[in-house]
């Protein structure tokens, strides 16, 4: 299944973000993980890209067919950016994310 496929079928889903102890996020509404290390995880949802910031960060859970992703770790940071980036601007998605 394409992530074009993905997104015409979840399209009327409702997306939760669940912060427990700023130690275990569940997100739903996930289409793609495009970056991860122990300390940044971006997503593509629904809603935009979302990037979680923390420490020693781990994907417990990633299941795109039910598009729900699991971080554990210590996390600081949730941000949100724009769901269609202009790629035409130039620059990379790194370089956008970090403005």
């Amino acid at each position: 299944m394409t992530i074009e496929e993905r997104k015409q079928m979840t399209s009327n889903t409702i997306q939760n973000v669940i912060l427990e102890n700023r130690e275990k996020l569940t997100i739903s509404g996930v289409l793609d993980v495009l970056s991860f290390d122990d300390q940044i995880v971006i997503v593509e949802t629904e809603l935009g890209l979302l990037t979680v910031k923390g420490e020693n960060l781990r994907i417990n859970k990633l299941s795109l067919d039910t598009t729900e992703i699991i971080v554990e770790g210590t996390i600081f940071n949730l941000s949100y950016s724009e769901k269609n980036l202009d790629k035409k601007s130039g620059g990379s998605l790194i370089g956008k994310i970090f403005k």
